[in-house]
């Protein structure tokens, strides 16, 4: 089935995108619209297919209106696992961060208003479609702790930890203090095992890029603590699509910074990365992995989104090349060096499907086959014909290293009329080893676990 941007969804921008406005940017919408070419799978994995660019005035768009959950549905797992709801009816819940106790803090979020780096025609064309999606709500700006206290896998205490962040993300604790990413901050408050609210006020460790009234077109900041806690890694967004905006408004972001909390200090530890969402340890070699979301308008086979193992002051690219010396035609001035300079990542993941989520299974108990990898979030494509994503995926490693395809775990976030039930965002792992999913789309937690023999 053929599904079209809507002329409604364009109107319901408001009124200044009415009338001629409208209908070209409907017209320039529709036009763009360019079906993917490259078989499903041969833009997955360590070496990919990389078709040749196809520029467009504007993104494909192909949208799953966002529908919600009927309530005795739910998303669907793989063969030998089971899933059900551990929490809904939240407000937008975008990330996870499981406590030592069990508990789990969900970050109930979205964008802050006003504040995109997209600008003119193409940013009301975004609007409209972020609305359609189910991604422009008005942000929540709490964490919510969840409590599965008789171990039942549903939480039947629901506690407000904190509230009145702005736009909150990314999440870690360090002892007695809790880390929270906010879109432009990065705070602490002091917790205590058992807490069901956060004690006293948020303390402001840094700023980060996007405080104030700064454009922050990716705003989202994600959050990992090094093994012993004396470091913070924060995962921020560039501010436009490939620097269209200046690489001013690029200071510290493309990039995961590293954070010394004791003394407030901030550093750039990897950079050229366009989106880096998830961040974790992989636990056998002990190194910083990513899942990254790659630019846009280049046609629905490109650019793939992907894994990378992040070393200390490499560039992976962004925004003169893609997918390691492949350069970006649209960058100009051109920059031979460093595209030369840009490292490959390690596995890709599909082209516009969009990585959020990243968990390994350190901790899984989802069976033989789960042992060691990596979970993603893949919240799912809008600008891609078909639509890609949508799915939670498991990524096979052996020694530290990917090592086989990436195999479905959770599915069904799609009706057969190519709405969308939900979109899995954050992931983790709980306690007793099953994996959990923020649906920010569905308004759910679900928990995932092997099914009984």
């Amino acid at each position: 089935m053929e599904r079209r941007f809507a002329p409604a969804a364009i109107l319901a921008v408001g009124p200044r995108a009415a009338g001629p406005i409208a209908a070209a940017l409907l017209a320039a919408l529709l036009g763009a619209c360019g079906h993917a070419r490259l078989l499903a799978g041969e833009d997955t994995g360590p070496t990919p297919t990389l078709a040749p660019p196809r520029r467009t005035p504007l993104p494909t768009v192909d949208i799953a209106p966002a529908r919600g959950w009927p309530a005795d549905a739910a998303p669907v797992a793989a063969p030998g696992l089971r899933v059900r709801a551990f929490a809904r009816g939240l407000r937008h819940p975008r990330w996870l961060h499981v406590l030592p106790n069990g508990d789990v803090l969900v970050a109930e979020s979205g964008a802050p208003p006003g504040k995109s780096g997209i600008r003119g025609l193409k940013g009301l064309a975004m609007a409209a479609v972020m609305k359609r999606a189910g991604a422009a709500v008005p942000s929540a700006d709490r964490i919510t702790l969840l409590r599965d206290a008789d171990g039942n896998g549903r939480a039947e205490l629901r506690s407000a930890f904190a509230e009145g962040l702005d736009s909150p993300f990314g999440m870690a604790l360090v002892g007695d203090a809790l880390y929270v990413a906010n879109a432009g901050s990065l705070v602490r408050f002091r917790y205590r095992e058992g807490d069901t609210r956060a004690r006293g006020a948020a303390q402001k460790v840094v700023d980060l890029p996007g405080k104030g009234d700064e454009p922050n077109h990716h705003w989202t900041k994600s959050l990992l603590a090094a093994p012993g806690g004396t470091r913070l890694y924060v995962g921020v967004g560039a501010n436009s699509n490939v620097g269209e905006n200046g690489l001013a408004a690029e200071r510290d972001r493309a990039a995961v910074l590293e954070v010394d909390p004791a003394r407030g200090a901030v550093r750039a530890y990897a950079t050229g990365l366009r989106n880096p969402v998830g961040l974790d340890w992989e636990p056998r070699s002990g190194a910083l992995w990513a899942a990254v979301n790659e630019r846009d308008e280049l046609g629905s086979d490109l650019v793939p989104d992907y894994l990378a193992r992040l070393e200390r002051g490499a560039f992976y690219g962004w925004p003169h090349a893609y997918w390691g010396a492949h350069p970006d035609p649209r960058v100009r001035p051109a920059r031979p060096d460093r595209v030369a300079a840009a490292r490959t990542p390690d596995y890709a993941l599909g082209a516009h499907v969009a990585p959020l989520g990243l968990a390994f299974a350190r901790d899984a108990r989802l069976g033989p086959g789960y042992a060691e990898g990596a979970f993603v979030g893949l919240h799912g494509s809008w600008n891609r014909r078909p639509l890609a994503g949508y799915k939670v995926v498991f990524v096979p490693f052996r020694d530290g290293t990917p090592s086989g395809p990436m195999r479905e775990v959770l599915g069904g976030f799609l009706d057969a009329a190519g709405r969308a039930y939900g979109r899995p965002a954050g992931v983790a792992v709980d306690r007793r080893g099953a994996l959990l999913v923020a649906d920010d789309a569905g308004d759910a937690v679900w928990r995932v676990e092997r099914a009984a023999p």
